[in-house]
């Protein structure tokens, strides 16, 4: 019998078009070799033009989503992103404070690209103040770092300055992207395994293309499936901006505004020969 493969529960918003949202989390944990399990927090109607509407899901359903799943199956990781509410945020502070969760990664998500608010501004303060704290990792872009700290955030410098004060909020260890900026750096600011806070720079030559939508939600989803497969931080955010790297190279054009990732490109990959190579489905 093959082994049952690490669960990874994605908490977040419905978007129809696929390309963020619990859909694209799913694409992208089934890329992993993870098996997939969602709580929708909201519904929204959108396309890859932008969002025209949030319908948040009652926070009991929240609740009980989270029960009868954790109940029934043993959860390797956790990622948290579209919220939309302060009670929808106060039903998952009161999860994590009841269930012994490993991995949690919560992607800040507080606007979307077009501009709407994903969260109101309670669920945001609430979000900062006694949900970042219960997080292993939170992964803010710049903009949401910005959001966050009220520190600008356009550099390395900058970026580590933000880290710092996300620490001191509660945050236990951060990575901040930078895929807005000239070049695609992300900074890894973690407690490494003797208790020391370490600093570590990913960088990359930022992709020019129109198929965009979602990365936030891919790198932090595959961030979780790295994490319930047993890999480090470092290497976890390694694998991760590689993985939404290819996912942009591979996008396929859709739609009439910021056209999706290709979450699952490796499906159209040759297949390779017996032994040659790393068999992970995303090195």
């Amino acid at each position: 019998m093959a082994e049952a493969p690490p669960i990874v529960l994605t908490v977040a918003g419905f978007d129809p078009s696929s390309g963020a949202g619990v859909t694209a989390d799913i694409k992208t944990i089934a890329a992993h070799g993870c098996y997939g399990v969602a709580c929708i927090t909201a519904l929204t109607v959108q396309s890859t033009v932008g969002v025209s509407k949030v319908q948040t899901v009652d926070p009991e359903t929240v609740t009980d989503t989270l029960g009868e799943l954790t109940r029934d199956l043993e959860i390797a990781a956790v990622k948290i992103g579209m919220l939309g509410s302060a009670k929808a945020v106060k039903a998952i502070v009161e999860f994590l404070g009841k269930e012994t969760v490993p991995n949690v990664v919560l992607d800040p998500i507080l606007k979307s690209s077009s501009g709407v608010r994903l969260v109101d501004a309670a669920g945001a303060r609430l979000m900062i103040e006694r949900l970042m704290p219960l997080a292993s990792i939170v992964t803010p872009n710049v903009d949401e770092a910005t959001a966050l700290t009220g520190l600008a955030v356009t550099n390395p410098e900058q970026m580590k300055e933000a880290a710092a004060k996300l620490h001191a909020m509660g945050a236990q260890n951060v990575v901040i992207t930078g895929g807005h900026l000239g070049k695609a750096i992300d900074l890894l600011s973690f407690t490494n395994s003797r208790g020391v806070l370490e600093h570590e720079l990913f960088k990359a030559e930022r992709q020019r293309s129109n198929s965009t939508h979602g990365t936030g939600c891919a790198f932090s989803t595959a961030m979780a499936c790295h994490l319930a497969l047993g890999r480090g931080l470092p290497e976890a955010v390694l694998l991760a901006k590689a993985y939404v790297t290819a996912a942009i190279v591979n996008a396929q054009p859709l739609g009439r505004g910021t056209g999706p990732l290709h979450l699952l490109y490796r499906m159209h990959e040759a297949p390779r020969r017996a032994g040659a190579g790393d068999p992970d489905p995303v090195n």
